[in-house]
């Protein structure tokens, strides 16, 4: 009976189990009730289906997620990473045909796979200025002491107008195909995006796990004012982790404007920023800060567009698409609480005496 509680203590108080049962039971639910959803074949070289889709379009959340994971576990939250992807879009596609910018061009007046500037140094652009963003923030609640949901909702409101800016009020078009690889592309049959949530995962993971910044950021969260009698400069922390979301965001505007393969800065990234949250607090990271896991957020990210990807696949209308999806949302984060964990764990309790 020891052995049975002790068990289940330890499978209930790891971050990863509650997002994989969230996880579970979509797929659960596919499995009854949407025939073909896990139906895989090959088109045109790749790996094709619903599952993969899950993977391709939910990379961009996923990456955000990494970004937003950081910023709570300091007891922040970031709500301009949507806009930052607009303006990351918004960058790079004017790079890459600013004529766009300026007068409109139909499309039989274009040049095919023709960039006006290197493809690296539109993605290097995108990032720069994305980053930037993320500084910004971080300097407003670092060192301006502004409350994180103050201070990140002024970008969130001016960065769609700054992506305007960036794109003179039109939706860029872009028409070459090497950036289009970028969100389009496969690797191996797998999606290409999937691959660049990895690098992005790799890093953010060595750096939070193979260093000491990952117990900094914890210890921030938790109580700022002892990390800062402790000797670690809480400012510097929370400086990095908002770059870091900016850099993420940046990340994902390249991946959007690569797929849709144009930016529009009223569309682009819109609502990211609450999916993101969302996909945080389902990864068990807790909004007052403290003890974090990057891949509890990923797989939270993933339940959040397997939602999606389902109520597209059952024929859900649109208008309730959103509605359901909430529904959804409130029902994972009622298996979060308090309450639930005490009747599961009486249960198991009850069913370990038994044995």
């Amino acid at each position: 009976m020891n052995h049975s509680n002790f068990s289940w203590h330890r499978l209930r108080d790891s971050q990863l189990f509650w997002p994989l049962l969230a996880l579970a039971l979509i797929m659960l639910f596919n499995l009854i009730f949407t025939p073909g959803f896990y139906n895989i074949e090959i088109k045109d070289g790749h790996l094709s289906g619903f599952l993969i889709d899950i993977l391709n379009r939910g990379s961009i959340l996923m990456v955000l997620a990494i970004g937003m994971t950081m910023v709570i576990a300091t007891a922040g939250v970031d709500l301009s990473v949507g806009a930052v992807v607009a303006i990351s879009a918004a960058t790079a596609t004017v790079l890459i045909n600013p004529a766009l910018a300026n007068q409109l061009i139909s499309s039989e007046e274009l040049i095919q796979d023709v960039t006006r500037t290197p493809l690296w140094l539109c993605i290097v652009a995108a990032l720069a200025v994305s980053t930037l963003c993320g500084i910004w923030n971080g300097l407003l609640v670092s060192r301006a002491r502004i409350q994180p949901m103050v201070a990140t909702l002024v970008l969130m409101v001016a960065g769609r107008g700054i992506a305007q800016l960036i794109t003179n009020g039109q939706i860029i078009t872009v028409y070459y195909s090497p950036y289009f690889f970028i969100g389009n592309g496969y690797l191996f049959g797998l999606p290409f995006s999937l691959f660049i949530v990895a690098i992005v995962f790799l890093l953010t993971w060595l750096l939070a796990r193979r260093t000491a910044f990952g117990l900094f950021v914890e210890s921030v969260g938790i109580n700022a004012r002892s990390s800062f009698f402790s000797g670690i400069n809480e400012k510097n922390i929370k400086l990095i982790v908002y770059t870091i979301s900016g850099f993420c965001a940046g990340v994902g505007g390249l991946i959007y404007s690569s797929n849709v393969k144009s930016a529009d800065a009223n569309n682009a990234g819109l609502d990211l920023e609450l999916d993101a949250i969302l996909a945080v607090v389902i990864g068990g990271t807790l909004m007052s800060g403290g003890r974090f896991s990057l891949l509890a957020s990923v797989i939270g990210a993933l339940f959040i567009q397997s939602v999606t990807t389902t109520m597209y696949a059952v024929g859900v209308p649109a208008m309730a698409a959103m509605a359901i999806k909430g529904l959804v949302v409130l029902i994972v984060v009622l298996l979060y609480s308090d309450q639930t964990k005490s009747v599961m764990t009486h249960m198991f309790e009850r069913i370990g005496a038994r044995s």
